[in-house]
């Protein structure tokens, strides 16, 4: 089979790909029934959702690793993955990218903000000199041994210099050794439409929500010819809206018994999983057959 990476080249090569940040292993494989090409980690979506923390640079190079690996075995998709600032310098950006690639990850996108890193639609970030970006990115490229293990180069400088230096950074970047370019928080139709025409390379869009960035459609991304459109944190929202509103009325009523037209039911949640093949699995190892279809409890 082609590593993950060739995979998710060849799927923005066909065409341009939607990909959905799937904050834990089971929304990945959900993404994969329903027929999607490729996955993403967000780090807001790992930070908040696994740690309780802000996206502002607090958890670990192998916290992240960890958590990637885990998904990337739980899909036969190509996992991309936010990899923040790299981790630290040029040297630092090395390591991140083999302990990804030995993950089972398609790629990485690298930004180049300072840290503390904050949200891309947020202000008061920062910018590192296009220089150290691009150091980083040549180490990057230079670390990888799939070579088509996927380099993003992400700018944002849009919001912090011009959406001039956002292209002049985009082209450094190329020229370094980035795959594919992925400008932060454009700000209009206008935006978009002009950076796709300025930077003629693979690029991917961000679709987050109240944010900086107007929420477009993959068709109207794909007529701009962005290859790649994320929507990182999407599901994860939702979910989170929804597991509020369910605590709150558990809480006043005191029962779930109103709530289960809710919940995914145990037989679809079984059948994701791939429960009766493991079933299987247990009663031919055994060399039986009166193992039970169905456990009695999920305790």
């Amino acid at each position: 089979m082609p590593s993950p990476g060739a995979r998710l080249r060849a799927a923005w090569a066909e065409e341009s790909v939607m990909i959905p940040g799937t904050f834990n292993a089971l929304t990945a494989k959900m993404a994969e029934r329903l027929g999607y090409r490729a996955v993403y980690l967000s780090g807001g979506a790992l930070s908040a959702g696994w740690a309780g923390l802000p996206d502002i640079g607090l958890l670990s190079l192998t916290e992240f690793v960890d958590q990637a690996a885990v998904i990337a075995r739980a899909t036969n998709l190509p996992l991309l993955c936010d990899a923040d600032t790299g981790f630290g310098e040029a040297i630092n950006v090395e390591r991140t990218v083999r302990l990804f690639e030995q993950a089972g990850v398609a790629g990485i996108h690298l930004e180049d903000q300072v840290l503390p890193k904050r949200c891309g639609h947020l202000s008061g970030k920062s910018v590192v000199d296009t220089s150290t970006m691009v150091a980083k990115i040549r180490a990057a490229v230079a670390a990888r041994k799939d070579p088509d293990f996927v380099i993003v180069a992400r700018t944002d400088a849009r919001n912090v210099e011009s959406f001039e230096s956002a292209v002049d950074r985009a082209h450094a970047y190329l020229e370094a050794g980035a795959d594919m370019i992925f400008p932060e928080a454009l700000e209009s139709v206008q935006e978009f439409a002009a950076f796709a025409e300025q930077v003629e390379a693979p690029k991917l869009a961000n679709m987050t929500e109240f944010g900086k960035s107007p929420m477009l459609s993959m068709q109207e991304l794909a007529t701009f010819d962005y290859r790649a459109v994320l929507f990182p944190l999407t599901a994860f929202r939702v979910a989170m809206r929804a597991a509020e509103d369910l605590l709150r009325e558990l809480k006043e009523r005191g029962t779930q018994r109103d709530l289960l037209d809710r919940m995914q039911k145990r037989s679809e949640l079984y059948e994701v999983l791939g429960y009766q093949d493991w079933e299987a699995k247990d009663r031919a190892y055994f060399g039986g057959d009166d193992a039970s279809d169905e456990p009695t409890s999920e305790a």
